[in-house]
């Protein structure tokens, strides 16, 4: 996915080891799928109701252009693709997936003009066709975005490829198939890349099914924790993918209360399965402001929303908690609600603790704004305005402990408050009616 920081360092780079696609065995699902309860949603009403449609004022519009100037200084003019943070040539299909959904976005807020959107797009699907892939089958985990070889996540060659993100890929699908809706001109290019991709090996009884290299073997693992594997899962399915195992959290799903609220956390324990289990805003506000939310999906984002929300009003700490870019070691961590067996976790993709290292998350703050509208939600952005930085992109966000900026530039962060701004004027991209002057 999306996990380098800002710089070329290494040091930085290694935070691009982390990854939304937390990956445990086939045997180790299986096993917890056959003994888990079920723990059905409560039944309940949500506690926020989605904002009203609006025009962007003027804070808005300057928002959105700030964040299109990260994308514009990040693009390579030959593959169009967009490096995942600012002056690093590398990215994954989950960050070009940010991009294609940025792309939209601007578009449609006019931030640019319908023939800069086509030439853009254009060029990323010409690109992408180059792609290679492994085994001939799916593309790699990370690509150099100036010459889209293979690479590692240190942007080292890697002839062999480390293997496929099948939470990468479906992100990037559904970004495509939003494209088709907005420009059905493209459909055809579109399917033609996608022709030659093996989509039966991305998943396997029902899940999302991704590969890491071993060797000279590649090892399938079950991807995705709960938030992620849903968010996968309805992505993967509008492409006639057999992910019904994965599309609802019921059957991993826990309930633990913090903050006083009842917050979906994966029964799938990380003491257990050796990897981290986070729960934190990004895949919900991914939902909402793409696809939109179902029952399930909705009513899980009011508890995560209002677990931080709750935290705020006990201890007066505004909390918008996800997965971030951050600007020192180990340059990507997870803020969570809950991970790992603790409440309010920070841990890296080791699940080691970085609790100093908590921010609030600018496109969180964006995002959870964008989809309820509150008097807390208005705070917090008011609270974030000065990480906007003309020319360069927003920066990542406020450290909790230190109330210091956290300076990281990258590709997500800027999507995403496209995106929440998209989501604010027009509702989801998924459901958006075709654009004034669109095909």
């Amino acid at each position: 996915m999306h996990r380098i920081a800002r710089g070329k360092s290494l040091g930085f780079v290694l935070a691009f080891l982390a990854a939304a696609g937390i990956a445990v065995s086939l045997d180790g699902v299986s096993t917890a799928l056959a003994r888990s309860i079920e723990r059905p949603i409560p039944y309940a009403t949500e506690n926020f109701q989605l904002a009203e449609k609006q025009p962007l004022d003027v804070r808005d519009q300057r928002a959105a252009r700030i964040a299109w100037d990260f994308i514009e200084n990040n693009t390579d003019p030959h593959t169009g693709w967009v490096s995942s943070v600012d002056g690093f040539p590398s990215s994954t299909l989950w960050d070009q997936g940010s991009y294609i959904f940025a792309l939209v976005s601007a578009m449609r807020l006019g931030v640019i003009e319908r023939d800069e959107f086509d030439h853009r797009f254009q060029t990323f699907v010409t690109a992408l066709a180059r792609v290679e892939l492994i085994d001939a089958s799916l593309p790699n985990k990370v690509y150099n975005t100036q010459t889209l070889r293979m690479t590692d996540y240190a942007d080292t060659l890697t002839p062999d490829g480390i293997g496929w993100s099948a939470l990468d890929i479906a992100r990037l699908l559904l970004a495509l198939r939003t494209v088709e809706r907005f420009a059905p001109q493209f459909g055809p290019d579109i399917r033609t890349v996608l022709s030659s991709w093996d989509f039966d090996k991305m998943t396997q009884n029902g899940q999302l099914i991704g590969t890491t290299r071993d060797g000279a073997d590649l090892m399938a693992l079950q991807e995705g924790r709960i938030g992620y594997e849903q968010y996968g899962a309805r992505a993967a399915g509008l492409w006639g993918m057999d992910v019904v195992r994965a599309m609802s959290a019921i059957p991993v799903l826990n309930w633990r209360t913090i903050a006083g609220v009842e917050v979906p956390v994966d029964a799938r324990t990380a003491a257990r399965f050796g990897t981290v289990t986070p729960v934190l805003s990004e895949p919900y506000i991914l939902m909402g402001l793409e696809l939109g939310f179902d029952a399930e999906s909705r009513l899980m984002a009011d508890r995560v929303f209002e677990a931080q929300q709750a935290r705020y009003l006990a201890e007066g700490t505004v909390t918008f908690v996800s997965e971030d870019h951050v600007d020192v070691a180990p340059h990507f961590v997870y803020s969570s609600v809950f991970s790992n067996g603790a409440d309010w976790a920070v841990v890296d993709i080791d699940g080691r603790r970085h609790d100093d290292l908590r921010t609030q998350s600018a496109k969180a703050t964006y995002a959870w704004d964008a989809l309820f509208d509150t008097e807390y939600t208005n705070a917090g952005l008011d609270r974030i305005q000065h990480l906007a930085r003309d020319g360069q992109g927003w920066m990542a966000g406020v450290y909790e402990s230190t109330g210091n900026w956290n300076t990281s530039l990258s590709l997500n962060t800027n999507a995403v408050i496209l995106e929440a701004l998209h989501f604010k004027q027009f509702g989801p991209l998924w459901n958006m009616a075709k654009s004034p002057g669109g095909s």
